[in-house]
């Protein structure tokens, strides 16, 4: 048995990383079973069908990051297919939003291929035992659970309802979408994991799964082919380094730009807070996001070369300090540390879902194509293979002392100023994992062009010359951090977010 903390998105995906260690997996195996738990057990939240990231630190080895994000698909394909298949849906998520679902929204699918590689590098145990908890949870059925039926609430019908595959597995038979604690059985799920833990990821690329998957695009105007999916590799990167303030920290490089706004704000705010979420300090946060990410929006979406820019801002930043500031304009996370001190933090995404479950599979696929925020040069205008842009943002931090927290977030654009609230509570005012994940948080967001402070109760937020959107409570729409910590004398922390339906384990 190994011992480990992990905070994952439920209590069946924390369940399948303690088994995992009582096998005695590391911690990259365990958060890869939590990881895939999660992925087939949080409906409209995440799905099988997403991208994502590892963040992986050994204690013995420097960082590494396994990409396994969404790329443009397309090969193959006429190209008079290309802004097909989509159509927009609404919903009043976070206020009201638009995004594009349908079969054209679909980017190849990486985090099967991402679970893998980092299996096959930094795991212990063979792939089979790490699906095994999934394989049982989709043969029994498992609970719909409040976070998913809080998404699903807004888009049961503009996104889930039009697919007949997905409509089946999210509404009962008079019509009506599930609620939470209802017994969610998808067809086909159980078998198509059995088939990825025998013969692993190849069959979902190469074999079976990969054929039906790309049947349903075929029929359904999706740009989504063979081609692309045996030609998707996972792979394996320098994290982006920052050392500040006794911490270094490892995050998510590009082509991902979650990890580089993580860095830039973290250095930003510098000692901030001190002593609490003073006004001061709280208008020192808002005009750090609200810099960052105008610098984002200017000269790193859509950037040609994307690391360039973003050493560029780090640089700029790291001459030129508060300065700066003066001058410059749906997703599951898993973190876990096992008591060798190896760190994992991983996150998935599949976006906003596309609606889509290919028929026979129970696996739903991303809409990563149809979030606007991620094509910033607009619908279906990247070459078939080249990655998409992601916010996610997996961390692992070790300070002097010997201390490793790993921490992430889902949430979107969100997620970058939830792990750095977050984290800011650890590292400068000494909180808790848990009251740090739960303090309340704020996020500047733009509308229309203009920047507006979104914000929980329970923070002295003024306004600063733009306006505010207060929430009456915690909300999901502020992310769902998750965060674990092994200390010097071989103690270990978890910290889960209420904000949506996370579960800690310590073994």
């Amino acid at each position: 048995m190994t011992r480990i903390a992990v905070a994952a998105v439920s209590t069946h995906a924390a369940g399948a990383a303690e088994r995992i260690a009582a096998q005695g997996g590391n911690a990259v195996d365990a958060a890869i079973a939590a990881s895939l738990v999660g992925m087939i057990s949080e409906p409209g939240v995440v799905a099988l069908g997403a991208g994502g990231f590892f963040t992986i630190w050994p204690p013995d080895e420097p960082p590494c990051t396994v990409d396994g994000y969404a790329s443009m698909p397309g090969k193959g394909r006429d190209p008079s297919r290309l802004g097909g298949g989509i159509f927009d849906a609404w919903m009043a998520y976070g206020g009201g939003m638009t995004t594009t679902v349908g079969h054209g929204s679909v980017a190849v699918p990486g985090a099967l291929a991402g679970c893998q590689v980092a299996s096959t590098r930094f795991g212990r145990l063979p792939w089979g035992l790490l699906v095994e908890p999934s394989v049982d949870l989709a043969e029994r059925g498992f609970p719909l659970s409040a976070a998913s039926s809080r998404y699903l609430e807004h888009c049961h019908d503009t996104i889930f309802g039009w697919h007949e595959p997905s409509y089946a597995a999210l509404h009962d038979k008079s019509g009506r979408v599930l609620q939470v604690g209802a017994t969610v059985h998808v067809e086909g799920l159980a078998e198509s994991l059995r088939s990825i833990a025998e013969f692993g990821a190849d069959v979902f690329y190469k074999g079976s799964l990969a054929r039906k998957i790309v049947a349903d695009m075929d029929a359904g105007g999706g740009l989504l082919t063979e081609q692309d999916l045996a030609g998707y590799e996972a792979t394996l990167r320098d994290p982006l380094r920052l050392e500040i303030l006794g911490w270094d920290i490892a995050s998510n490089p590009p082509p991902a730009v979650g990890g580089v706004a993580l860095a830039a704000m973290i250095a930003l705010m510098d000692q901030e807070p001190v002593g609490g979420w003073t006004k001061e300090a709280l208008d020192r946060l808002i005009k750090v996001q609200r810099s960052v990410f105008e610098y984002r929006r200017g000269h790193l979406d859509g950037a040609e070369d994307l690391a360039a820019e973003a050493e560029h801002l780090l640089n700029m930043i790291g001459e030129e300090g508060a300065a700066w500031l003066a001058t410059s304009p749906s997703t599951i996370h898993t973190s876990v540390v096992d008591e060798s001190g190896l760190a994992c933090a991983a996150t998935f995404s599949a976006g906003y879902g596309s609606g889509v479950m290919a028929p026979g599979t129970g696996i739903w696929l991303n809409n990563s194509l149809g979030e606007t925020e991620l094509n910033p040069g607009g619908l279906h205008v990247l070459e078939p293979g080249e990655r998409l842009l992601s916010n996610m943002a997996p961390t692992v931090a070790r300070d002097g002392s010997g201390s490793v927290v790993v921490i992430g977030s889902p949430g979107a654009d969100r997620i970058t100023t939830a792990i750095l609230q977050a984290f800011l509570n650890i590292a400068h005012l000494g909180m808790s994992l848990q009251d740090a994940v739960e303090h309340p948080r704020i996020h500047v967001e733009f509308a229309d062009g203009e920047a507006r402070v979104a914000h929980e109760p329970g923070l002295a937020v003024e306004s600063p010359g733009y306006p505010t959107r207060p929430f009456d409570r915690e909300d999901m729409f502020f992310g769902g951090v998750g965060a674990v910590a092994l200390h010097p004398d071989g103690t270990m922390e978890a910290g889960v977010d209420p904000r949506r339906s996370g579960a800690a384990v310590i073994t």
